[in-house]
Order: structure tokens, then sequence, then C-alpha cells
């Protein structure tokens, strides 16, 4: 990785130390409690790591590598899901995940001419592992949302180093969000949209964390408050896009409850005004981190429903909040304004 790429992992973060999460501007709509870092990391072993490429004018993309946990994820697969909101998308892997109930390679996230090259490059990580020296056959989990308006998206910039820097990348903790990463070049509701996270703790005691990159559309609507009509972000904002939502937890769900919490994320997504469109590929993947024989299920299951919806709605708003005003391709997309978005939630919970 060259010198120049490098500077531009470590200024991302110092920028986005300046922007607020949702619960900084007093955006709390929710009933269950955060985990520590309000993040998907609160779930234990997941971690999370970036690839962020900014060059001249036009380059503004990225990967972003979700890890289940710090292993040989072939030889200790974990149990998942993918739930299809609206299939207009690309999400390599999906097949396998649903007819085995598991997955085996970190969940890669980058544009959507990317996929093909992520996923290569996935797999020659994965057949790299000591352990792996026999495997024949690699599903490769890589998913997308469209950042050509803001990137040059034709160059399919995120190869093998990036891939490779992500996952190497990976830790536990706070969670780099905003204009980051597969996040980079990504629009929300016409406004700078990215990578978000957050988490809940059901009265079970488990752990659910969600992370998004957010690419959509719609009208949009923080804690029930429609500020995006009054923020006048449209013409031009036509809904198509798309989001990917990732769930974790820590619970010993199987992967039919897994799929049912993946199918959550698309509740916690309407709350925030998205209008699923015809152009947005909406997708939820979930897995547990859990060993054991999965014991979790019926209505046990509800608290985690619940924490899926208020994580995926609270990493939404976190993904735009924490984005900042990025320049690209001869378009430029301007950060959520925040002190507006406090005076038009104070203003129309008045009335």
């Amino acid at each position: 990785m060259n010198s120049a790429r490098i500077a531009v992992l470590l200024f991302a973060p110092a920028l986005l130390a300046q922007r607020p999460r949702a619960r900084d501007i007093g955006l709390d709509c929710w009933q269950l409690p955060p985990g520590a870092e309000n993040a998907i990391t609160d779930v234990a072993g997941v971690r999370v790591g970036h690839t962020t490429l900014i060059r001249g004018d036009r380059i503004r993309t990225g990967v972003t590598a979700i890890l289940p946990h710090g292993g040989n994820l072939f030889q200790q697969k974990v149990r998942g899901a993918v739930f299809v909101g609206n299939a207009f998308g690309k999400l390599a892997g999906s097949t396998q995940v649903n007819e085995l109930g598991e997955i085996e390679t970190p969940i890669l996230l980058t544009a959507t001419l990317n996929v093909p090259r992520v996923a290569d490059a996935l797999i020659d990580y994965m057949l790299a592992l000591p352990g792996n020296e026999s495997v024949r056959s690699i599903n490769p989990v890589v998913g997308e949302t469209n950042d050509g308006q803001m990137n040059d998206i034709r160059g399919r910039w995120v190869g093998r180093d990036e891939v490779f820097a992500a996952i190497g990348s990976a830790k536990s903790g706070p969670v780099e969000e905003g204009a980051v990463g597969a996040g980079t070049g990504t629009i929300a509701f016409g406004w700078k949209g990215g990578i978000g996270t957050a988490s809940r703790r059901t009265p079970g005691g488990h752990t659910v964390g969600v992370l998004v990159q957010s690419n959509f559309g719609g009208e949009l609507t923080m804690c029930g408050v429609p500020v995006g009509r009054d923020l006048r972000r449209q013409p031009g904002n036509t809904g198509d896009g798309s989001i990917m939502m990732v769930v974790a937890t820590d619970a010993p769900v199987d992967h039919r409850a897994l799929q049912r919490m993946a199918a959550r994320t698309i509740w916690g997504l309407a709350r925030t005004g998205s209008n699923g469109s015809n152009g947005s590929g909406d997708y939820g993947i979930a897995f547990t981190t859990h060993r054991g024989a999965p014991s979790l299920a019926g209505e046990a299951a509800s608290p985690l429903f619940a924490a899926v919806i208020e994580a995926t709605e609270e990493a939404i708003y976190n993904s735009m909040l924490r984005a900042v005003t990025v320049t690209g391709n001869g378009k430029t997309v301007e950060a959520l304004p925040v002190e507006r978005i406090k005076a038009l939630i104070t203003k129309i919970r008045s009335r």
C-alpha cells in the first residue's frame, strides 16, 4: 500500500471525530439499552475494518470488512442467514448462506462494480489461511451499494491490496463511521451517507449489533420527525440506491431465527423514511457468534427482533450524522446540517 493511500486512511477518521452520533444530538426514541460502544463490535469477537480510497478528483470509494471472529472462518463457520427486501443489488454468496445456514468468510461491503474483484481477493485471503491448504470451494460473502455518482465506479479501484488491508485492520471497540470504507462515496436521502453502527442489549442478556452501508432515498424521518420534508432536499432524491444491513448477535439462535432477524432490518429501514423504490437493493445479513446448539426460538426471539429494528434505525442515523461533506467525480454531497436537524426536531416536537 503506497504512502498516499495510508495518509487517506489516517486522515479520514480524524475528520469524523468532529461529527456527532444520533444520541449526541438528543435522538433517543428507543426502549432497549445500547452496548458499551453502541456498535456491532459490542458482540464479543466481532471486528470491523475499512480501506478508504480518496484519490484525485474522481475516486471516492472503499471496502469495509466485518469479521464474526478473529479465527479461520472456513474452519469455524458461523450460523448465518440473508433476507432480501428488494433484490436490485449484488450480494455474492447469498444463496449458499441460506441453503446451508452458514457463513464461512468475512462479510465485505464495497461498490457495485467491485463485487467480483473483492470476492476474488477474499478467496485469495481465505485460501492462504493456515489450515485451508486442501480447500477446494470458498463461498465469499460480498455486498454492495452503487457509489457511481461520486466515484469513478467504472475504474473498479478496490482490489486485492484494499481487501487485505481492510481485513488486516479489523478490530474490536469503536467503529469508524460516515464517509469511510464502503461508505466513502455513498448518498442517503440526498445527503452524505456512509457506514453506521449501533447495538442493543436484550432483557435476556444477549447483544445485537448492526452495521449499515447507507446509499438510498425517500424522505428522511428521524425518531418519527419528518425532518427531510423541512430540510427540502428534493427534487432529485428518487429513492433509488441501496443499503446493506449486517446483523450480529451472540444469542443461541438457528438459521431460521437469523433469517427472521435479518428481515427485521427492513422494519428499521422503514422507520427512517425509505420508500423501497424499484432501484433500491435492500438486504439484511445476520449471523450469530454462539458456538453451541441453538436453543432460543419462538416468543423468546421477539426481544432480538426488537433489538434489530432499533439498532438498524439508529445505525442509519449514525451513518449520516457522522459523514462529512464530500466532493468527488464532479459532485458535492453535503453532510446533514446538525444544528438545523436539532432545531427542526425541537420545533416539530413542540407543536
